[in-house]
């Protein structure tokens, strides 16, 4: 795992960077049974209009079915090895059941092709092992974390993050996620032993604007540089600033404003809120 960098032959080169694909099983080919197609929408409802701007394009992709629930308790499962997946920055997994079965998982840091990984309460809490929080070690990194028992892992599934459990009582427990929020969890949900492999993710440097639209990603202008029939920001004599509370194009306020909905239900799961960079660490009354 690391940062390769390529000589600056010509502009789009100079200070641009890839992944070595170093923890890559050589010669590791997609399982077909996992394979999905994908259809994009490029950003568009089932009228055809752009509800999301600055989608569409790309390389072609196909989808791998990811196992989020890892709910094959107490059967072993061999790593074959270690795959490259287009649909997300972690890296996957192959793994090959006792019983025949095959299923991808998220790769945490440290899994190698010809490891055993197990899932279930009696599963002892090593990297890549998948068992309740109740049953985990306080202090213990982890991540592929699910908010409701049984509907499988949702939060910390990117590269490199992890969450900390730092509590647990009889039926909750406390995480505290990447981004400082402290959140409290039934004790019952399941969470994957580990950090999330291909950590140095963060660190690639795209290098040019192509490299940009082979991800599906079309090029993104200035509210600024409208006109007023385009943006709320456009029109003006000379540069603007864009007005004194800056907003999306529909309107809505952005640029630090605080977004999430005051009678949001899991409100009353989060101890205290992320660190925010205008008021600090916020806690909810």
């Amino acid at each position: 795992m690391g940062i390769r960098r390529y000589k600056p032959n010509n502009a789009g080169r100079r200070n641009m960077s890839v992944s070595d694909f170093a923890e890559l099983t050589k010669g590791a080919a997609p399982e077909k049974s996992l394979l999905r197609a994908k259809r994009r929408s490029s950003g568009r409802n089932n009228q055809g209009i752009i509800t999301v701007r600055h989608r569409g394009g790309g390389a072609k992709r196909r989808y791998r079915l990811i196992d989020y629930r890892r709910n094959k308790d107490g059967i072993p499962a061999v790593v074959n090895s270690i795959q490259y997946d287009p649909n997300r920055s972690a890296r996957i997994a192959l793994l090959y059941y006792a019983d025949g079965e095959k299923r991808y998982i998220i790769a945490p840091d440290g899994l190698q092709a010809g490891m055993t990984v197990l899932s279930g309460p009696d599963a002892p809490p090593t990297v890549g092992n998948c068992l309740p929080v109740s049953k985990i070690p306080l202090g213990t990194e982890i991540h592929n974390i699910e908010l409701l028992p049984g509907r499988g892992g949702v939060m910390c599934r990117t590269a490199g993050v992890r969450a900390v459990l730092v509590a647990c009582e009889s039926d909750w427990a406390q995480i505290t996620l990447p981004s400082g929020e402290v959140r409290r969890i039934p004790s019952k949900c399941r969470a994957v032993v580990g950090v999330v492999g291909n950590s140095d993710h963060m660190n690639i440097v795209i290098g040019k604007a192509g490299r940009v639209r082979w991800m599906g990603r079309r090029p993104t202008v200035r509210g600024t540089a409208m006109n007023p029939i385009d943006h709320p920001h456009g029109g003006g004599e000379g540069r603007t600033k864009g007005g004194r509370h800056p907003v999306s194009p529909t309107g809505k306020p952005t640029k630090g404003t605080s977004t999430r909905n005051k009678k949001k239900p899991s409100n009353s799961a989060i101890i205290r809120r992320r660190r925010s960079r205008r008021y600090g660490i916020l806690k909810l009354g």
